[in-house]
């Protein structure tokens, strides 16, 4: 999760794999007439890691007994990273709920894919935007022209660069943007191969706190409309309706108590190696978590943004073409339950 609301790594459709005979389409189970799951009904998601809701609740049971009312346990597999090799197995039956971005969840969608939306996050405003370094010549975003930028291609990264662009008049090809995953820029970023860094929270909150870095830019600042979403694979929406409007209970409610309290959820399995939050980083961490919201159905005004992001991308050449993303979005408020 990004509280980072998504812990970032690639390894997800390698990790997720081998679990594909073995989730929740395994066997002869049947859901029930009122779409609850019957008892032997795994709901796989990507492992939360060590901080956030997810992580407290994979580690005190919580999540699997909320799941149990419906009949059904979660099945945690490879680690929560970026949303388009989640997409990919979603849509290969290899994972059934995922989160991502509103962002990068467009560009998915225009590649066949087997999965819908069914909640939101309001877009984080003040743990993503596009870092410089401390010291740095770049003093506004006019500075970026002629420089250049480290972005992830076709989500939140390239978004918010070409969003701050766009605000200020600024053509996007007057600045090279270098194309990098998310997990290995920092090392480039840190030795000044680039100039600055469009990214989010998970790796803002380190560069921030230990790297002398700051946003010349943020979320807010370049007017974002980036959600973070979840997404379900058809087949198991379809089979189990019940179990993701119990899941997405268990979001709305617990993010609620991770957003008045967020240090009770930093360092939930260790405090010490590469996952563990550091005390300097933690003070940021909490504030972003503080500044944030909690996942909620998709209102009819949240899909007027997503379409905006959505014609955003097309007009920027980033898709192919516009991403109609309504007929993608599940009505998690007519689920069994009523989706809390």
């Amino acid at each position: 999760m990004k509280t980072p609301r998504t812990v970032l790594a690639a390894t997800v459709l390698l990790a997720v794999a081998p679990l594909a005979a073995c989730g929740s389409s395994a066997g002869s189970a049947k859901a029930s007439a009122d779409g609850n799951a019957p008892a032997d009904v795994v709901l796989r998601l990507p492992d939360p890691g060590n901080s956030g809701f997810l992580a407290l609740g994979k580690k005190d049971g919580s999540l699997d007994r909320a799941l149990a009312a419906v009949h059904a346990k979660v099945a945690w597999t490879g680690s929560a990273g970026p949303f388009a090799p989640a997409a990919q197995a979603l849509s290969a039956d290899q994972l059934d709920i995922a989160q991502g971005s509103i962002t990068s969840a467009v560009a998915a969608l225009g590649q066949k894919p087997g999965f819908k939306l069914f909640a939101q996050t309001a877009p984080d405003a003040v743990g993503e935007g596009i870092l410089v370094k401390n010291g740095s010549p770049i003093k506004s975003v006019q500075d970026l022209a002629g420089k250049k930028v480290a972005v992830s291609q076709g989500g939140t990264s390239e978004y918010l660069l070409l969003k701050a662009l766009e605000k200020n008049g600024i053509p996007a090809d007057k600045v090279e943007r270098v194309y990098l995953r998310a997990d290995q820029t920092a090392g480039v970023f840190n030795s000044g191969q680039v100039d600055a860094w469009a990214t989010w929270n998970t790796f803002s909150t380190p560069e921030i706190a230990n790297a002398g870095a700051h946003f010349l830019v943020n979320g807010q600042e370049v007017g974002s409309d980036n959600y973070a979403v979840w997404a379900v694979r058809n087949g198991f929406a379809d089979k189990y309706p019940a179990v993701v409007g119990a899941f997405y209970g268990y979001l709305h409610e617990n993010g609620l108590k991770e957003k008045a309290d967020p240090a009770a959820y930093l360092n939930v399995v260790t405090d010490s190696g590469p996952t563990a939050v550091t005390p300097a980083e933690r003070e940021v961490a909490i504030n972003v978590t503080r500044a944030g919201a909690t996942a909620d159905v998709i209102s009819d005004a949240d899909l007027v943004r997503f379409g905006t992001v959505a014609q955003f991308f097309a007009d920027q050449k980033v898709t192919k073409s516009l991403i109609d993303v309504k007929p993608y979005v599940l009505d998690v408020g007519k689920l069994p339950g009523g989706g809390k």
